[in-house]
């Protein structure tokens, strides 16, 4: 009742505050700029264009009646829109909108947004232009009536983002039933670890939502908790119904059952969830305020699943009792309800145990072979790579630079000050058109001025200016640098009482990539050394955690190779459904190591602890070893199952950054569980022998205090 409680009011509390809106900025000056440019006093509509070309190579804009008559209906269609487009230019009104080649025609419009607090970024008001050119099209069938631009480009992604993430919301509950009731063969069984971690997630998205009013949440943030939530609640849960039913199925009440259960898979609970939440923790020195809203989530779901496991999980299972083996699946649920060591497991770590150093070895040696794509990992933002080719717009896209060649998007100085513009500021930015000639083509022309705001302190002045390359190629960047260290220190820098900053598309890709270099050796040393010091004290062995440090890095060096084989040098290409471009996004592996480090350590804790269990118990180091293993192997194996599904069907999604996340993680896990914990473990365990249980385990030496504890909970349940 009280689990049900807390979860209520957390919801309630979540409902009562609403969803906040800090806003996220990016780090570094691109960060700076876009703080300025998010003031009221700046309104910058974004800008839409419409191609109008012949399908026909013969058919051109001067001797085509049907093409300049579509051009003439594209107009005056989104003239009758006056709220929604308005600067519209034609070839009826301005020359230079033909292509080279006269086959082209193009039509720009900007779209009318309410502003800062009444829009979104023109997303919502570029549907009436869509709509109308799409009008236009279905009259000339013969002609390609085409709109693209910035709130359409980001309209089309946010609905594909959307639509990926509902269905692998919706896809993964019943495929993780489905395989619950293979693992459980019984319905009530298998419906304790979704009550568990759905309850988990409602919870810790309620509060998420009540954190956004002091911090900034991305809007995928709850998906990220509802994935990381129903990971480790399933694991958490498995752990704990599995060790229950081994005792009853050797004679145990189950008042007995869930006090073994209590002191030995309830703190291997306690331990691999203190080790997720540090992990996760690990990325708040990222610096990236993307990542701070998903480490909030994700640490606050595992913990809400971690006090669940201890209080609402043993008091639902005294309540239940034998009812949690109820309505069985036919033909397993008898075999599953008697819960046993794997004989498979037990044959094969036996072998291991015998030749450790060979099985060892081998496993190792094919490890780093699967990992060495990794030395060549290029970090690239993926650009318009990012969205699928299939979509209209991204065809759009493609028409318009192949009719009408261009750079990309410029870089935007925003330039804040007094007199903005007076001589001295119009002097800057004249010496700065000087300034083209003197990079050699790297900054190019037409710079452009736009003025935002009345004039005086708060006004804004925004300077475009073109820069060489693709925007996310080594040209570009080293462009944006040349602007930043030479051309603006030579011409604003010497205006006093005038600051500016570089922002733009190219920008943001080169400071998020600047700062996740500067950061990420302090995330990888905080995590590594926060779960060597969680092990060390919870093993009471220095050689355990270096051991399971070790294994980790491993497992991860080898998924990430995977990844770089996969999605950077384009294999498997074609079965995914993707179209490599080169490199892997920056952000996506730092968040995928703290998060695959996390995970494992679920798996990795819950077996040491069953080998040290048994080894307190008297048993010797490799019938610890082979015995631990070969009975938590199972529900190992089964967890991991269950998440490899789940992670799968982020492969299936549309976006290039869903499927990496989605075969990264499943095969990471599936790395883990299976090779990792199954021969390099018991090797590694095998030969290092008796030096790693140099000490009683606290399973032991505090077991009256946690029978104390679970009497507690079993008399108020009662």
């Amino acid at each position: 009742m009280g689990w049900l409680v807390l979860v209520a009011a957390a919801l309630t509390l979540g409902q009562h505050l609403g969803q906040g809106n800090v806003a996220s900025y990016d780090p570094g000056q691109a960060g700076q700029a876009e703080r300025v440019l998010d003031r009221p006093v700046v309104q910058q509509p974004p800008g839409e264009q419409v191609l109008i070309q012949g399908r026909s190579p013969g058919q051109t804009y001067s001797g085509d009646p049907e093409l300049r008559q579509a051009v003439s209906q594209v107009v005056a269609a989104l003239k009758a829109l006056p709220r929604s487009a308005t600067d519209i230019s034609s070839p009826l009104t301005a020359s230079g909108l033909i292509s080279p080649d006269g086959r082209a025609a193009l039509v720009t419009f900007t779209v009318i947004s309410p502003g800062k607090d009444g829009g979104d970024g023109g997303v919502s008001e570029v549907v009436p232009a869509l709509n109308a050119v799409a009008a236009v099209q279905a009259r000339h069938p013969g002609l390609r009536v085409e709109e693209e631009g910035s709130a359409s480009l980001q309209r089309a992604l946010g609905d594909v983002t959307g639509q990926d993430f509902r269905q692998a919301e919706v896809t993964s509950i019943p495929v993780t039933l489905v395989l619950l009731l293979l693992v459980f063969g019984a319905l009530i069984a298998a419906g304790i670890p979704l009550l568990l971690a759905g309850t988990a997630v409602t919870a810790a998205i309620s509060l998420v939502a009540a954190a956004s009013h002091w911090l900034p949440i991305d809007s995928t943030t709850s998906s990220i908790v509802l994935l990381v939530g129903m990971a480790v609640g399933i694991d958490y849960s498995l752990f704990y119904l599995r060790r229950v039913r081994e005792e009853r199925t050797a004679g145990a009440s189950t008042r007995e059952a869930l006090q073994v259960a209590a002191r030995t898979s309830g703190r291997a609970i306690v331990v691999s969830g203190l080790t997720v939440m540090i992990s996760l923790a690990g990325l708040f020195l990222a610096g990236i305020d993307l990542f701070t809203g998903w480490a909030v989530g994700t640490i606050m779901v595992v913990g809400i699943a971690v006090l669940g496991s201890l209080t609402f999980l043993p008091g639902l299972l005294s309540l239940l009792g034998t009812a949690t083996d109820k309505v069985r699946v036919p033909f397993l649920g008898k075999r599953q309800a008697r819960a046993r060591e794997s004989r498979a497991w037990r044959a094969i770590v036996t072998r291991v145990t015998r030749r450790p150093l060979a099985w060892g070895g081998l496993t190792l040696i094919a490890l780093l072979a699967l990992a060495s794509p990794l030395l060549g990992l290029h970090l690239e933002e993926p650009g318009i790579h990012d969205i699928p080719a299939s979509i209209p717009v991204m065809r759009a896209v493609d028409d318009v630079e192949a009719a009408f060649p261009g750079g990309p998007a410029p870089a935007e100085v925003v330039v804040t000050g007094d007199n903005l513009a007076g001589p001295r500021v119009q002097a800057a930015v004249s010496a700065l058109h000087r300034q083209v000639a003197a990079t050699h083509g790297a900054i190019r022309e037409p710079i452009t001025t736009a003025y935002f705001g009345p004039a005086g302190p708060g006004q804004v002045l925004v300077i475009s200016v073109p820069l060489a390359g693709d925007g996310t190629s080594p040209a570009s960047y080293s462009a944006l640098d040349t602007l930043r260290q030479q051309a603006l220190p030579a011409t604003l820098g010497h205006v006093p009482g005038v600051s500016y900053a570089v922002g733009g598309e190219t920008a943001a890709n080169h400071d998020l990539d600047a700062q996740l270099g500067k950061t990420v050796p302090y995330v990888f040393i905080f995590v590594l050394a926060m779960a060597f010091a969680l092990l060390g004290w919870a093993f009471r062995s220095a050689w355990i955690p270096a051991l399971s440090i070790v294994l980790n890095l491993v497992s991860v060096g080898a998924a990430f190779g995977l990844m770089t084989w996969v999605f950077q040098d384009g294999h498997l290409a074609g079965p995914l459904g993707y179209t490599p471009y080169g490199g892997i996004v920056p952000w996506l592996p730092l968040f995928m190591f703290v998060l695959v480090f996390g995970l494992s350590m679920d798996y990795h804790v819950f077996m040491l602890s069953r080998v040290r269990e048994l080894r307190d118990g008297g048993a010797s180091s490799r019938e610890a070893v082979t015995a631990g293993i070969a009975r938590s192997a199972g529900v190992v194996t089964s967890a991991a199952a269950i998440m490899v599904a789940v992670f799968s069907i982020f492969a299936t999604l549309a976006v290039v950054e869903f499927k990496l996340f989605g075969v990264t993680m499943a095969a990471a896990v599936l790395l883990d569980a299976t090779v990792v914990r199954g021969v390099l473990l018991p090797a590694g365990l095998t030969l290092f022998g008796d030096r790693l249980f140099t000490a009683k385990s606290r399973s032991v030496t505090n077991r009256s205090h946690d029978n104390a504890i679970l009497t507690v909970r079993l008399k108020i349940v009662e």
